[in-house]
């Protein structure tokens, strides 16, 4: 099993969403968060002040996978999240040691 964490641009949710639930993905954690990476942010004028927005709105989505859906989640992620801009994103994959499902007592492939 694998953990799939993708940071994204906050309006490729739902496109990334869709491609994730064709692909039957059928839990994923949607988390609202700021960050910035080689853009290093923004400057802005408001009301005749210059101000910098260092870190930028972002999308964190966290999903558990099978080993044999790890390639086509990546690449349905790269697929519908790629805007070809400075700051489409970054996917990392971790290994899971062990899952729980609480309700049910399930364990690892069975509880995701």
């Amino acid at each position: 099993m694998k953990k799939i964490e993708t940071i994204i641009k906050p309006f490729k949710l739902e496109d990334v969403k869709e491609a994730l639930t064709a692909l039957e993905i059928t839990g994923m954690t949607v988390t609202e968060v700021k960050g910035y990476g080689r853009q290093q942010g923004h400057s802005e004028l408001y009301r005749g002040a210059e101000y910098v927005v260092d870190f930028l709105p972002k999308i964190k989505i966290e999903i558990a996978v099978k080993e044999d859906m790890v390639d086509s989640v990546i690449e349905a992620i790269l697929k519908s999240a790629k805007t070809g801009k400075i700051g489409d994103g970054k996917i990392f994959v971790y290994p899971i040691e062990k899952s729980l499902r609480i309700r049910t007592g399930e364990t690892n492939e069975e509880a995701i």
